[in-house]
């Protein structure tokens, strides 16, 4: 069975984008055709000026969201990444084989640390850094696939680097992984600018459809999203971004087909309402599902750690080869005959 790995940076609250982009694909396929692993990639948020409380709650509320969504427990691994401490052992090793230039070359890095220099922000050693983070996320657990959104495909594309690298300069420990992109739905726009990634982490939320708006706010904002000039409904992504944007998202939310959506319609008032509802129809019940789960946060304490203890299972053999290859010095465990004498003299009772 092949293994997947993906994950999910609690960055801001989740969004439309990352349900029709990534998340329905992991609860509706990923799960139940591979061993999969899905991690909310806590450690990934503070590469950028953050709130340590509010980074706590988002982690949170997106595994919570997760299970909502409906990732079970019993088919794949759903943890926080910071609570297996492979994914730190590993992203060190892959610093040592990764190259200044290959950090320097990441299209996210180059955007955030503009924004962040734009803000008057100092630029954080981990943002360079990041990449060889990820890597080791995926390389930890001898991931065949990564499915992730086009943005991320550069990121993936680095680890097989690092992986293929490290086999043939050490010995064989890693699995070369593949990026896989979702066919539909693969990378939803903001509403209010339709060149732009439905983002989490956005100033401007006009735009965004949050998982945990509320159904009067969902539709203000989709009846609100900007369309084009030409006042006609065509699926042309250069010419009418605002308009197709609307099409991908009725399309992802009810299995039709963007081009052929566009000739049943003659007005934008017409498509932004059926996109509306279908969208309100979509998350209705992923809401209420986590008003429910939300409710019992002992259920989702139990998944976390359960989660936790089976990726720790599968990273630290990885990692602890991947040491050795590397040329560390394994830890020198205590003598046998030692442990017994201590447990000889520990009192009973």
């Amino acid at each position: 069975m092949k293994r997947i790995f993906s994950g999910i940076k609690p960055t801001g609250h989740l969004t439309l984008g990352n349900y029709l982009g990534a998340v329905r694909q992991w609860v509706e396929v990923d799960q139940h055709q591979a061993d999969a692993l899905f991690s909310v990639v806590d450690l990934h948020a503070l590469t950028v000026e953050h709130d340590p409380g509010r980074v706590r709650r988002l982690s949170r509320q997106a595994a919570t969201l997760l299970l909502a969504a409906g990732l079970d427990p019993e088919r794949c691994t759903l943890f926080v990444q910071s609570h297996v401490d492979e994914h730190a052992r590993l992203s060190y090793l892959m610093e040592c084989v990764a190259t200044d230039g290959e950090m320097r070359r990441m299209i996210q890095y180059k955007e955030k640390s503009v924004r962040a220099r734009d803000a008057g922000e100092g630029v954080r050693l981990s943002l360079l850094t990041y990449p060889a983070l990820m890597a080791a996320d995926i390389l930890a657990y001898d991931t065949d696939e990564v499915p992730v959104g086009e943005d991320q495909t550069q990121h993936v594309e680095l680890a097989r680097d690092l992986a293929v690298r490290f086999n043939q300069r050490y010995e064989p420990v890693f699995t070369v992984p593949k990026a896989t992109n979702p066919k539909v739905a693969a990378r939803v726009m903001d509403l209010q600018d339709p060149t732009s990634k439905m983002g989490k982490s956005h100033e401007n939320g006009s735009g965004i459809v949050y998982l945990l708006d509320d159904e009067a706010t969902t539709r203000r904002k989709i009846m609100r999203a900007v369309t084009d000039s030409a006042q006609e409904v065509v699926y042309d992504r250069a010419a009418s971004p605002g308009v197709t944007n609307l099409l991908d998202v009725l399309a992802a939310s009810t299995g039709g087909d963007p081009e052929v959506l566009a000739g049943a319609y003659t007005s934008y008032g017409a498509l932004k309402k059926d996109t509306a509802d279908a969208v309100v129809e979509l998350l209705r019940p992923l809401r209420e599902r986590h008003a429910e789960i939300a409710a019992d946060p002992a259920y989702v304490d139990g998944v976390l750690r359960r989660g936790a203890e089976r990726a720790r299972g599968m990273a630290r053999p990885v990692v602890d080869r991947a040491y050795r290859a590397i040329g560390l010095l394994p830890p020198v465990a205590e003598p046998a005959e030692a442990v017994d004498a201590v447990e000889a003299v520990v009192p009973v009772g």
